[in-house]
């Protein structure tokens, strides 16, 4: 079973190991924002210990306006009341810190913003060398701040217009700035010994940015055809393949991936624009995903 079934279904229990940090992990088996967390969580989980809190969900209402244009009903996000409460936007991933002494966790000192959970569970594990998510040599560190944000522009906002926008011309161009991006991210490999993003077979925060998403791009074939599909005869893609290839190698990422029929059928709501989101509303509304504002893009 993996992690995420399994943690998802021990909602309520746990207990608080050793000195370990622990936290509250307030997170949604399908989202790969969330992904990134449980990645780095995962890869420090003999230094860190966490509670799942499945905190966030779907629940339809009626599209009484037509609104999304498919005459079915309209799929919402349902928030936690402890996610609203310790996150101004009321996002995914969400850590929250557990007092080790009286078991109390400190919503007021939550932590979230996906690639900002990513270092902060790195720097908070004590681990050192190669065990690092964001490397100790200060180039290093700040090439891949500087390339986490680019892939997160890249080649994971752009998923989403693949997915949500409702012509095909704007399918098609989406698609393409994902290929151009995987493309440059594939260059940018080349400059270690690879196959990750650092040498020495180090995992990094450019690798677990991006990774929730390479593990995803198998919908667009069944949703959008096979046009859609990340060409795998391309030499430019090639580093990228052998990238991809070596992660899903890793036990702690393998342990985090959720059941691929279940994320297809719920990514159907935004293929089909009855999805009720904040990064569908910012799609819909012609912005990229990583651009959504928490008071026009809010339902």
């Amino acid at each position: 079973m993996s992690v995420v079934k399994a943690a998802a279904a021990a909602v309520g229990g746990g207990a608080i190991i050793g000195g370990k940090p622990k936290f509250r992990y307030l997170s949604a088996w399908f989202c790969p924002f969330a992904h990134r967390a449980t990645l780095a969580l995962e890869h420090h989980a003999e230094r860190v210990d966490y509670e799942w809190v499945e905190a966030l969900g779907w629940e339809q209402r009626k599209d009484e306006k037509n609104v999304t244009g498919t005459g079915q009903e309209w799929w919402y996000h349902w928030k936690a009341d402890e996610l609203r409460r310790s996150n101004p936007s009321a996002l995914v991933p969400t850590l929250i810190p557990v007092d080790p002494l009286t078991g109390q966790s400190n919503e007021s000192k939550s932590v979230y913003e996906s690639i900002v959970t990513i270092d902060f569970v790195d720097q908070i594990s004590g681990a050192e060398g190669d065990d690092r998510l964001v490397s100790e040599d200060p180039y290093e560190s700040a090439r891949s701040r500087v390339w986490a944000d680019k892939v997160n522009r890249d080649c994971c906002s752009p998923y989403y217009g693949v997915l949500v926008r409702k012509e095909e011309e704007e399918q098609k161009e989406h698609f393409e700035t994902l290929l151009a991006g995987l493309k440059e991210f594939s260059k940018e490999l080349q400059k270690t010994p690879g196959p990750l993003f650092l040498g020495h077979g180090q995992l990094s925060n450019v690798d677990l940015t991006l990774l929730p998403w390479a593990v995803r791009f198998y919908v667009f074939e069944h949703y959008r055809g096979t046009n859609y599909v990340i060409p795998t005869n391309d030499p430019e893609l090639e580093p990228y393949h052998e990238w991809l290839h070596h992660c899903l190698t890793l036990d702690s990422v393998q342990r985090t991936l959720p059941d691929k029929d279940q994320y297809l059928e719920h990514i159907g709501k935004y293929a089909d624009s009855s999805a009720r989101s904040k990064v569908a509303n910012a799609v819909r509304r012609g912005v990229a995903a990583h651009e959504l504002d928490d008071k026009k893009d809010d339902y």
